[in-house]
């Protein structure tokens, strides 16, 4: 017997639809790239996304056709979302942090029929083009009308091309597992591979995310007003993209500009409540409000995901500056995956317990399903004890890549981390699979003691790698950044970890650095790590 309810299809275009319709005056604030504040409202951005899509089919753009954007969080690259994949075609974010041959690759791989660019990304694109045949233009996105000079061929004004239409759109509809948007993954271990998000996963994370239980706090009738600090290329925003107008949440978006006194500024200005990122950019901002005297009363909520974050970062986001920190898990094959809520029982509960489960990964959301394996392939307990590799499945979960195979096994997709399962959901990232250090036959966690490294009050930042031991095949090496201000000797940081792990965990070694690379996704890069000290040898080895 089948249910006898209306078969309509889960499109993005209903998001922006039911914003326009809801709450239409609701603004979007955004810093262009140029540094000046725009403002705008669901209202206008329901009708400029169906301009473009109107723009987009006089371009030649049908179906399928993939239009990409290499741009920052600017409300140009938010319309994208929608009137682009409104429209049925699939919307490309590009990552222009990537080194130029990925680029390249990425734009040839996915097959772009046309880029959109902003002011900060005109240079990469001029780069760009004389190896991108297959793009058939480049739009340029302003608020001003006028064209820059480049060397681009056959640009666009992105406002021009709107400017001719007259809005009057109807979204159309179409088999809601089509494509939507496409995104691929930093390829710190190969080439870029393409994830491609179809309408019905994009509708059912972005409900997911903004289920109760996602991070906490919210009162029902007061202002809320996010701001994904997050690029919009990475994980679309962290979905704030689609959660925001879903919801009705004011959204504030910072453009390329990341810097601590400028995120603070349109932060206080605007009364942010909500905003997402990685923890070096929190790192950042906590130390200018610190070490300015400044304050931020209307965060109430601060999002936290890419990597494990240090515990005094979540001390002073909580303690001194009374916003709750949601810490949650994911990947570009795998967006909304675990949920920041804290289990019941925990919320007054010490600080002390509280911040254990904060370090952790959230818990699993509805809708997917995780399971650790060892290295045969056997199934582990989810008792909080048992480590191994996570595997995930589900509606939000990626079946394949674009012209590639995704490691699949038994249906399960391979997350590459390493990770333990709590029988209350809870996860816990012990560290990614190629980044575990196996040492006389026993896993040590990398982000783990990256972690407590970072509560010593003379460490910026840290980074633990394997290098080559003769007796115990593989130990910890302690690569550290010190704060500017700050001295630490590569003893003192050793007698600091001794008492805080298990004795053959502790590092082997400390070497210092001026700075560690960073992926385009901002996390250490551990592959030029690997590479600059695999002839490192540690005093104690030799």
């Amino acid at each position: 017997m089948r249910g006898l309810m209306m078969d309509a299809p889960l499109l993005v275009s209903s998001i922006i639809e039911h914003a326009a319709r809801v709450h239409g005056s609701t603004e979007i604030v955004a810093r262009t790239p140029e540094g000046g504040i725009h403002r705008t409202t669901y209202g206008e951005v329901h009708r400029r996304a169906r301009q473009l899509a109107q723009a987009l089919a006089r371009l030649g753009v049908r179906a399928g056709d993939r239009v990409a954007s290499l741009a920052w969080n600017t409300h140009h690259h938010f319309e994208l979302f929608y009137g682009v994949s409104g429209s049925g075609a699939v919307l490309h974010t590009i990552n222009p942090r990537l080194f130029e041959e990925q680029l390249v690759y990425i734009a040839n791989h996915a097959e772009d029929a046309w880029i959109c660019v902003d002011a900060a990304t005109l240079p990469i694109a001029e780069k760009l083009a004389p190896r991108t045949p297959g793009v058939k233009g480049w739009i340029y996105m302003s608020v001003d009308p006028e064209l820059p000079r480049s060397s681009l061929p056959g640009l666009l004004s992105y406002e021009r091309l709107l400017a001719a239409e007259d809005g009057d759109y109807e979204w159309p509809e179409f088999d809601e597992c089509q494509a939507s948007v496409l995104c691929y993954t930093s390829g710190t271990t190969g080439q870029p591979k393409g994830v491609v998000n179809s309408h019905r996963s994009t509708l059912l994370s972005a409900l997911v995310m903004s289920t109760a239980d996602m991070i906490g706090g919210y009162r029902s009738g007061a202002r809320e007003v996010v701001m994904p600090i997050a690029p919009m290329f990475h994980g679309n925003g962290w979905q704030m993209v689609y959660t925001a107008p879903l919801s009705g949440q004011a959204m504030v978006l910072p453009g390329r500009n990341f810097e601590p006194d400028k995120l603070y500024e349109i932060m206080a200005q605007e009364g942010v409540t909500l905003a997402a990122c990685v923890p070096t950019v929190w790192t950042t901002l906590v130390d200018h409000l610190d070490r300015n005297g400044l304050e931020l009363p209307s965060l109430r909520a601060a999002l936290v995901a890419g990597t494990k974050p240090p515990r005094s970062l979540i001390e002073g986001l909580e303690l001194r500056h009374g916003a709750e920190v949601g810490h949650c898990w994911g990947m570009t094959e795998a967006l909304g995956v675990t949920k920041c809520g804290m289990p019941p029982g925990f919320a007054d509960a010490p600080f002390e317990d509280r911040v254990q489960q904060k370090l952790k990964q959230g818990r699993v959301a509805f809708g997917t399903k995780l399971r650790i394996v060892d290295e045969n392939g056997g199934l582990l307990p989810h008792d909080g004890v048992a480590y191994g590799h996570l595997q995930a499945r589900g509606p939000l979960i990626a079946a394949s890549y674009f012209k590639h195979e995704a490691p699949i096994s038994d249906g399960w997709l391979q997350t590459g981390d390493v990770a333990k399962l709590f029988p209350d959901g809870t996860v816990e990232i012990v560290d990614r699979s190629k980044d575990v250090i196996k040492s006389g036959g026993e896993w040590i966690s990398s982000a783990t003691v990256e972690n407590v490294a970072m509560g010593h009050p003379a460490v910026a930042q840290a980074a633990v790698i394997g290098v080559p031991h003769p007796r115990w095949q593989e130990r910890p090496l302690l690569i550290v950044v010190a704060k500017p201000d700050k001295q630490v000797t590569r003893e003192e940081l050793i007698e600091f970890l001794r008492p805080l792990m298990a004795s053959w965990w502790v590092p082997e070694d400390v070497a210092f650095a001026d700075a560690l690379p960073m992926t385009a996704t901002g996390k250490i890069h551990k592959v030029t790590l690997r590479e600059r000290f695999r002839d490192f040898t540690s005093s104690a080895a030799a």
